[in-house]
Order: C-alpha cells, then sequence, then structure tokens
C-alpha cells in the first residue's frame, strides 16, 4: 500500500512523464533553439503554479499526513522554482523573437507587449515578483504577518492571469484532444481544491457554527485567552495541537488572518485560543467585545497524538509555544509516561503554567520548568542536558514547539541522539497563505 509521500512521487512523475511528451509533440514546431527553450520552460512553469494551487489549497489529505509545516517548506521551494521560470521563460522567448525579428531584445519587450494575452503574461510575471520579494526572509522579517499575507492575496490576481496567457499562447499542450484535456484537467482540479478549501468549506462551516467569543481572559500584561462558542462544535473534529486561521470581525480587516493554536483540548462546546501580544491582530485581542463574530478556518496541523509511534512522549514548549503542548497535555489519547519540558527567561513568563502543573499530577506527568539566559553555561537543549532530563528519549516520541531557534535547537540534538525522524514532531507556524 503506498504511503502520502509515495502517492505524492507517483503523482508527480506521471504528471511530469505527460508534460515531457507533450513538449516533444507540439501542434506547431518552435521557429528557433531559444524558443523552443521557453516553451520547454513555459510549459513546466504552468505545471509548478497548478502544483503551487495545490500546495496552498489546505487539502485535508495532505495537512493530515504530511503536516502544515513541511508543506509551507515545499511551498516556499515551488514558489521559488516559480520566480525563476517566470524569469526564464519570459527572457528565452523574447531572445527567440528578437533573433526572428532581427531587432534588440528591449525593441521586442515593447513589440511584443502590444499583444493583450502577452502583456497579461508580463503583468502576471512582476506580480510573481512581488511575493517572492516579500518572502526573502529579510524582507519576511520587516513584514508584519498581516501584512506578509495580503501580499501573498495577489497570488488569486496571478491565477487568473496566467490561465487567459495560456489559452492565448500555450501551444505544447494543444497537439491533441487529449493533452488538452489532461492540461485544462489539471487546472480545474488545482484551482477547484483551492477555491474549495479556501472559500466554500470555510464559509459553509461559519455559516454551521456561527462563533463568537465568550470571553476574553487577562493571562499576563502580554498574553490574552480568547474563549468562544458556537453551534455543533463537535464536528469540526478538531484535535488538541491543531490550530485555526482567525478572523475577528470588526476588529480587524478581512484580509487580516492569524494562526492561532488551541490552548485546550476541544470539548465540542467551546474553543480556547492563546495569543501573545506581537502583531496587531494578537496585541488587539484583549479589547475584544463579548459576542464578537469570529471567522475561522481549520482546524489544520498534524502536530497532534495521532502521528506518534511510541507509547511514551516528551512535550517541549518554548515560550508562547507552550499553547498546543498545554492542549496535548490534556489530550486523553496521549497515553504512556509524558514528561513535560518548558523553557522561559523568568517563572513571570512561564503563561499558563498553573494548568500545566495541574495537568501534569492528572496525568502524572513530569513538568521540568527550564528557566535562565540561553548561554555557555545555559543550553537545556544540548543533547547531554536533554539526555539528563529524558534517559530514554530515544524511546519516545517528540513534540515541540516554541522560537525557530530554539525548535532548531531541540531538533539538532534529537537527531544527534539517534531519535528516529518518525518520532520527531514539530510546529514551528510556517504557514504557507
Amino acid at each position: 500500500m503506498l504511503t502520502a509521500y509515495g502517492m505524492i512521487w507517483t503523482f508527480l512523475i506521471l504528471n511530469l512523464l505527460i508534460v515531457e511528451l507533450m513538449f516533444l509533440n507540439p501542434k506547431t514546431p518552435a521557429h528557433n533553439t531559444l524558443t523552443s527553450a521557453g516553451r520547454f520552460l513555459g510549459l513546466h512553469l504552468g505545471f509548478v503554479l497548478a502544483l503551487q494551487l495545490l500546495l496552498i489549497a489546505r487539502l485535508p489529505f495532505l495537512d493530515r499526513r504530511i503536516g502544515m509545516d513541511r508543506l509551507t517548506t515545499w511551498h516556499r521551494w515551488t514558489g521559488f522554482t516559480i520566480f525563476w521560470l517566470v524569469v526564464l521563460h519570459p527572457t528565452f522567448v523574447l531572445l527567440g523573437y528578437a533573433e526572428l525579428d532581427d531587432i534588440s531584445f528591449l525593441a521586442e519587450i515593447a513589440n511584443l507587449a502590444k499583444q493583450m494575452p502577452v502583456l497579461l503574461g508580463m503583468i502576471a510575471a512582476g506580480l510573481v515578483g512581488v511575493v517572492a520579494i516579500s518572502s526573502v526572509r529579510l524582507a519576511r522579517r520587516a513584514l508584519s504577518y498581516e501584512a506578509w499575507h495580503a501580499v501573498h492575496l495577489v497570488v488569486y490576481a496571478i491565477v487568473v492571469l496566467a490561465v487567459i496567457h495560456q489559452v492565448y499562447e500555450g501551444s505544447a499542450y494543444k497537439s491533441n484532444e487529449f493533452t488538452q484535456l489532461y492540461w485544462w484537467g489539471l487546472w480545474a482540479f488545482a484551482i477547484g481544491a483551492l477555491l474549495t478549501g479556501r472559500v466554500v468549506v470555510p464559509l459553509v462551516r461559519n455559516a454551521r457554527h456561527r462563533l463568537k467569543v465568550a470571553a476574553v481572559i487577562s493571562e499576563s500584561p502580554d498574553v490574552v485567552s480568547v474563549h468562544l462558542t458556537g453551534r455543533n462544535l463537535g464536528e469540526l473534529r478538531a484535535r488538541p495541537g491543531q490550530f485555526f486561521l482567525w478572523r475577528f470581525l470588526g476588529h480587524n480587516a478581512w484580509w487580516q488572518v492569524n494562526p492561532f493554536s488551541l490552548s485546550a483540548a476541544p470539548d465540542g462546546r467551546s474553543l480556547r485560543l492563546t495569543a501573545k501580544g506581537i502583531g496587531s491582530t494578537s496585541a488587539g485581542l484583549r479589547q475584544l467585545p463579548i459576542g464578537t463574530r469570529v471567522f475561522a478556518e481549520g482546524p489544520y496541523g498534524a502536530f497532534t497524538s495521532a502521528r506518534r509511534v511510541r507509547e511514551d512522549a516528551v512535550l517541549i514548549a518554548g515560550g508562547i509555544g507552550v499553547t498546543p503542548i498545554r492542549a496535548l497535555l490534556e489530550d486523553e489519547t496521549l497515553t504512556g509516561d509524558i514528561v513535560v519540558l518548558y523553557r522561559v527567561r523568568t517563572p513571570g513568563e512561564a503563561v499558563l503554567l498553573g494548568e500545566l502543573q495541574n495537568l501534569a499530577r492528572l496525568r502524572q506527568a513530569r513538568l521540568h520548568l527550564l528557566t535562565g539566559r540561553t548561554g555557555e553555561g545555559n543550553q537545556p537543549f544540548s543533547a547531554g542536558n536533554l539526555l539528563g532530563l529524558v534517559p530514554d528519549i530515544a524511546q519516545r516520541d517528540v513534540f515541540v514547539c516554541g522560537p525557530a531557534a530554539m525548535t532548531n535547537a531541540v531538533l539538532r540534538s534529537l537527531r544527534q541522539l539517534g531519535v528516529p525522524a518518525r518520532q520527531r514532531h514539530a510546529e514551528t507556524f510556517r504557514l504557507a497563505s
């Protein structure tokens, strides 16, 4: 039986074989070698664009088996592949036509831009460049999450422009009825998945469950918990460790959305999120009026007990990353011996600590609060210190959520300690748009 990864590779290889055959058997031959190279790059650009739509469609099959973090890594690399194909495809086409028309490269740009389908393709290429620049690490750090997400909404405009461009300019997939049926079937599947996952399902779910704010509780000067109620919440089938994308109607604009984990195990009657005031949305949550309508997408994420393969577990939290860890500790399906490691600079920063202590007593789990500034004399997540805290860590599933630097340090130590990859589970909120 094929695993999820086996099914993905099979899908990719079969589709790539069809794409290569389409390139080798075009309806009309290319004018010269340069335009042939441009056609090759354009055909693969269309294919990779369709794959990107599937990656951001939040398909349950992929989300539950692969996890949003890994999917987002794929999304990032696919995005930069698209960027370079967008640069190279028109470059070779323009060079080819410039040679054919015996004019300069720049003159050929002005010449082809007079054709509306080509102009739309150029606009789409420019928008791809904007999205790519906003995703470079330096730019990403300078932008708020809300601004970064808003920039990525131009993906929808790119899709429309790309489809129009292909209708008028594509030739490699017009060899025969089969190639046309395949190509537009692939794009229909990708666009349909995107609209279903990002528009239809969220609209239906929110109309059915009608979430609203029931209480807002201050956990610390910069951390707040929001309790939500609604109708038939058990039908959401949310699990401890998962997250939703939240919009608080009237509190922020419709295009502003934030990923927050559930900080308590869902009970079918209410949901709770706990957030630290970092961006404009999270910082203003404590001013939410009771009764505010909430639009939520999800649940998402594979950071759940369903991924574990061993009986015992280690739950590692850093800072506000404690939220999904606290929910997992409450999860009754997470059986066996449990060790919790909670990393903060000072005890005063340990939000939800009282709840963790109560749950640890109830579950007979061991809870270690690790404090102090990280330095040469304090490396709580070095391989040696982890082994000292949990001597049998290689025989446990390890769930970790916290700042990127901490998470990377933990994963590095786990590899040194020989913890198999299937036992390492991380949630880092590198969320695809």
